[in-house]
């Protein structure tokens, strides 16, 4: 069985899964009553309100519909379109994430290619990296008091580790007589580095800079929880507080749809670069 049947097959059950799951959804979810069959109780609970009870995937599809025909508009600071929201999470996640690849990939470098060096940041990375991410964030409020910045820090932070280990340990494990032919041709350690060292080890590093997209997209969502404002995790957070479970399962799908893209972006730069492999 060729690749190309395997794939079509795949997609075929992959959507048939969908429908099912989609169908057994929507006919989960009971029927909504109408206001005059409420007993009191319910009325002042809002059990007949629209966004008082899960919804059933016609309503999250009709809502995805409203929402994504006009997703760039701007009324007001707490009432933005999810494309606007979406647009303010990218930006802070690539912020973060490429600062923290200027700061890892050269010192994973570094400490790939010198037992010193690994031997003294070592301490430090093993008890800096098991810190969870969303710890840092009252520290970082309050020196840097501005929760835009904040929130790139956390990035930062949690972006960092991945991609340090991940160039360390692909940098570590180049073959050997590769650098010593580097040596024979009298190359120096930049040279090295750049024509020898970095294309055998760019599929580790690439490796290392796709899980840190990962959990960055994941992080920020819960930091925009924590400093409001505008962003993803801030829409969730705040269609949560309006009970609309509609708004909010709309933009968990969204969630999820970018982090696909993001993770499938660097996919397609981790097959360019496995010829070094």
């Amino acid at each position: 069985m060729d690749s190309l049947s395997i794939n079509k097959r795949a997609a075929i059950l992959s959507i048939a899964m969908l429908v099912v799951g989609l169908l057994i959804w929507e006919a989960a979810i009971p029927a909504q009553k109408a206001v005059g069959e409420l007993t009191e109780y319910e009325r002042l609970t809002g059990g007949g309100a629209q966004k008082a009870g899960v919804p059933p995937p016609s309503q999250v599809i009709a809502k995805a519909w409203a929402e994504l025909s006009n997703p760039f508009y701007d009324a007001g600071p707490n009432d933005k379109g999810i494309g606007i929201q979406i647009g303010y999470s990218i930006y802070r996640v690539l912020t973060g994430y490429f600062l923290a690849a200027l700061v890892a990939i050269p010192l994973g470098f570094l400490i790939g290619m010198s037992q010193i060096a690994y031997k003294a940041f070592n301490p430090f990375i093993q008890v800096l990296r098991p810190i969870s991410p969303l710890a840092w964030m009252p520290l970082a409020l309050f020196i840097i008091q501005d929760s835009e910045a904040s929130a790139i820090f956390v990035i930062f932070v949690c972006s960092i580790w991945p991609m340090l280990l991940n160039t360390a340990f692909g940098v570590a494990g180049v073959r050997k007589d590769w650098v010593n032919v580097a040596r024979t041709h009298e190359l120096g350690p930049l040279k090295t580095a750049f024509t020898v060292i970095l294309p055998a080890a760019a599929p580790t590093i690439v490796t290392g800079m796709r899980i840190s997209i990962g959990i960055a997209w994941l992080v920020i969502v819960a930091a925009e929880m924590l400093v409001g404002g505008t962003g993803i995790g801030y829409y969730v957070w705040n269609e949560w507080n309006n009970l609309d479970l509609t708004s909010v399962i709309f933009s968990i799908l969204m969630i999820g749809v970018v982090g696909m893209l993001l993770d499938s972006a660097f996919g397609v730069l981790q097959r360019a670069v496995a010829y070094a492999e």
